[in-house]
């Protein structure tokens, strides 16, 4: 029995999920009546290995509707942070009839590869307005760039900075991202002081602590408007969601 009990844990902590009554009944049982159950489970599991397969997707799919419905209570208990707070940087219009936040880090390659369409849809929709997200997860070059790119706004050149740093192909290290300032016009030792400013750190472990309640582990991350979508997406859908966005 013993290569069958791996099967029967599984199946077991999925039904216990699934049934509130099952974790009650479990609680009263002993062990001579648990060892029955798992022998009738085993006899079970041997003619229907299928079983198991469905009871996991079904405990994944609970996991995942509850997973989702956390990140939209939490998208709703943040809309201040998320659309309004001026510590951001906001390109497009700022007046715009519909809000797209996009958190992202300098060194993600899905973050470049999607800069192109994020850029197309600001330009093709005059009345997007696009919130930009610092958040470096990506190593300590990470934290330097979005530090740096934060600071630059003393200098009135965060745009121009931000796309220099999205265009940068291969990794980045404090050097390169202070040659990039540099070919963007900006005073590098005003924006080293700039950098270490507490408004600058604030953004950034502000910015890390919304997308940990949003549940936001990687980049980019997106919102349109109500909806939350992780992951790079094509230029179409996200014209879909803006779409979706406005009606709604």
């Amino acid at each position: 029995m013993t290569r069958f009990r791996p099967a029967v844990l599984m199946l077991a902590a999925a039904l216990a999920a699934l049934s509130p009554v099952a974790v009650q009944a479990q609680s009263t049982m002993d062990d001579a009546q648990r060892k029955a159950i798992e022998g009738v489970v085993r006899d079970y599991l041997m003619q229907h290995p299928e079983i198991i397969l469905e009871a996991v997707d079904a405990l994944q799919q609970r996991q995942k509707q509850a997973e989702e419905e956390r990140g939209r209570q939490a998208l709703a208990a943040n809309k201040k942070a998320l659309f309004q707070n001026p510590a951001d940087p906001v390109v497009g219009n700022p007046q715009g009839d519909v809000t797209v936040v996009e958190f992202f880090d300098y060194q993600c390659g899905y973050c470049k590869a999607v800069q192109g369409d994020t850029q197309k849809l600001i330009k093709d929709d005059g009345k997007v307005r696009f919130v930009l997200k610092e958040f470096p997860i990506l190593g300590p070059a990470s934290v330097i760039a979005s530090k740096a790119a934060l600071a630059s706004r003393a200098q009135g050149k965060y745009v121009e900075y931000h796309n220099a740093l999205m265009a940068h192909r291969g990794q980045l290290d404090e050097d390169t991202i202070m040659r990039l300032a540099k070919s963007v016009g900006i005073d590098n030792d005003k924006l080293k002081k700039d950098m270490e400013s507490p408004d600058v750190l604030k953004v950034i472990a502000s910015n890390q602590a919304l997308a940990e309640q949003l549940g936001i582990r990687g980049t980019p991350g997106f919102i349109f408007g109500d909806e939350l979508v992780p992951g790079a997406i094509k230029l179409d859908e996200m014209k879909r969601l803006v779409g979706a966005a406005r009606k709604g």
